[in-house]
């Protein structure tokens, strides 16, 4: 007699996830002045941790899911150390950097593809243009175009390419949020955070993007800033720190902020997000609200000089000028208000 079937099972469902709306208790982060009237203000969120994770300063709400964008790929470079990834130096910062897509960028990301034997078409990050002017219309002269080499994230592609080979994983599917390299990826800065990542979606360049608090994201700071000498998470930093211009580039803010204040490490992220980490294991995460970019250094040095740290930050990081028939009259500054 043949046993009775199954009913057929009704496939899981995973449960709807209604949109995360940011933070909602931001504050005037930045004002711009103009002929000494405030013309605009960024809303934004700021958060400061000491060396234990306590959080020492607060301004907006920093306790709510955040794309951290690019600001996590140091994490995400030590992940990719840990699993392996024989790269040092100025190859390992490359690995963490939203690049300008300056020559030697462009050339170390060719490096680190030839130690995976592979080439620019295996990278399957978004083409771009460099962001750097001159090295855009250099490569418009010659008869170049966008590409996914010269785009900002071509380092922690083709670092994440090298990683798959170097543990024999597929590199096809390296993108996909099941791949073993971006579940390493996910525990990594879910560790580093000390948070579980509330969220995943895709980063600009096609990637993985794991959502933090802006306090998870200066923890995770924190962490990478007091890791032992000798770790992967200290190899990333130290390399950080000793080629700043190959984690952004030559002219970039954030590399003239790391060359200026002893022991700092900092990495930007799209949509005005900012982190930086101190060797004493004090760290500061900025988010400006509206996206806008101008307002996140700014906001992030007011916090840096709120912690004491002012003495060897550049003037010229502390504002913004604005201009008004090729004269400065204005400027974009933190609020006092916080």
């Amino acid at each position: 007699m043949r046993p009775a079937q199954e009913p057929a099972r009704e496939p899981v469902q995973e449960p709807v996830r209604e949109p995360s709306h940011g933070p909602t208790r931001t504050v005037v982060v930045a004002e711009v002045v103009r002929s000494g009237l405030v013309e605009s203000r960024h809303h934004g969120s700021v958060v400061a941790v000491d060396a234990d994770g306590s959080v020492v300063l607060q301004a907006g709400d920093v306790d709510v899911p955040m794309y951290p964008r690019s600001a996590n790929k140091p994490a995400q470079a030590v992940a990719m150390a840990r699993l392996g990834l024989p790269l040092e130096g100025e190859l390992l910062a490359l690995a963490a950097a939203s690049h300008s897509g300056e020559r030697f960028h462009r050339h170390g990301a060719l490096d680190i593809l030839g130690k995976a034997g592979l080439e620019e078409s295996a990278l399957q990050n978004t083409p771009g243009w460099p962001g750097d002017t001159a090295s855009m219309l250099a490569m418009a002269r010659q008869g170049e175009h966008e590409s996914a080499l010269a785009a900002d994230c071509s380092g922690k592609h083709a670092a994440m390419l090298l990683t798959c080979v170097v543990n024999g994983w597929s590199t096809a599917d390296y993108l996909d949020s099941a791949h073993p390299l971006q579940t390493a990826i996910r525990a990594t800065v879910a560790e580093l955070a000390g948070e579980p990542v509330s969220h995943t979606g895709v980063d600009g360049c096609g990637a993985p993007l794991f959502a933090l608090t802006l306090t998870g994201l200066a923890r995770m700071y924190q962490a990478l800033a007091t890791a032992p000498s000798g770790s992967p998470e200290r190899r990333v930093v130290d390399a950080i720190r000793m080629h700043p211009e190959f984690v952004s580039g030559t002219s970039r803010d954030e590399a003239k902020l790391i060359r200026s204040v002893p022991g700092l490490f900092c990495k930007g992220g799209a949509e005005a997000v900012l982190a930086a980490g101190l060797p004493d294991g004090r760290a500061v995460a900025v988010k400006i609200d509206d996206g806008g970019a101008r307002a996140r250094m700014v906001a992030l040095v007011a916090a840096l000089e709120r912690l004491g740290v002012d003495a060897s930050v550049p003037a010229e990081l502390a504002t913004v000028p604005v201009r008004g028939g090729g004269a400065v009259v204005g400027e974009v500054r933190a609020a006092r208000s916080w």
